[in-house]
């Protein structure tokens, strides 16, 4: 239920080297930097198109072949953007950042420390920190994936934060990660607004309702979230 294959079905060798040896799904965040290093190799690969207006810093970044940074986008990396892949206007790529092939970055959208797997976006004001999107994924347009809690704090001798720990059918885990945010199975999507808190993992195809604000854990697969309000009119006086 928490392993790689069962949130995404990998469709390449690619793909899924990007999650060799992870038990837990979870396993392959703390990955991506070195993924991200292995890719680039330290230099600077422009393969893709670099509209005007567009902005890449002097770390090593990759962009393949059909890829598209639109002007006004920012890429900070380390990042690997591959084929066909679209960072549009307004966009930040900071570092470690893999969007696989026909993946995209949208508009005054942001990415820091995430995997894309193929046709995955984040395409309107998103937030997508320490996270995993699944194939064909869809964020609605707001959605924020929170990737701290709120009540998270550095411990006065360590400096170190608490790891999130997540309880799934009366077990405990702890994900040994301090900043953790949600991992979403293919072809899930979100509804404009939606909020999925640290640790949240959802199931392949599930939908999210619009402006539902999700706890930690784990949400099942072929599922519908609902968030229902109860408005009612009144007449004005």
């Amino acid at each position: 239920m928490l392993k790689p294959n069962d949130f995404f079905h990998f469709e390449d060798d690619f793909t899924a080297s990007l999650f060799a040896g992870c038990t837990y799904v979870w396993a392959a965040i703390p990955n991506i930097k070195e993924h991200v290093a292995r890719l680039v190799e330290e230099k600077q690969t422009v393969l893709g198109t670099i509209m005007p207006g567009a902005y890449l810093s002097d770390r090593p970044i990759f962009i393949g072949e059909g890829a598209v940074i639109e002007p006004g986008a920012y890429v900070q990396g380390p990042a690997y953007i591959g084929a066909g892949a679209t960072v549009r206007h307004g966009a930040y790529v900071r570092e470690n950042v893999i969007l696989l092939p026909g993946s995209g970055l949208g508009h005054a959208s942001e990415a820091k420390n995430a995997l894309f797997l193929p046709g995955a976006h984040a395409p309107h004001f998103n937030y997508v920190g320490d996270s995993i999107l699944g194939h064909r994924v869809n964020l609605g347009a707001g959605t924020k994936l929170s990737n701290l809690g709120i009540m998270s704090e550095k411990d006065a001798v360590t400096g170190k934060r608490p790891s999130i720990q997540l309880t799934i059918n009366s077990q405990t885990y702890d994900t040994g990660l301090a900043k953790m945010g949600a991992i979403l199975g293919d072809d899930a999507q979100t509804g404009c607004n939606a909020v999925l808190n640290p640790g949240t993992l959802i199931g392949p195809r599930t939908l999210i309702y619009a402006n539902l604000s999700l706890r930690k854990g784990y949400h099942a697969a072929d599922s519908i979230i609902k968030f229902r309000q109860n408005p009612r009119r009144v007449d004005r006086k």
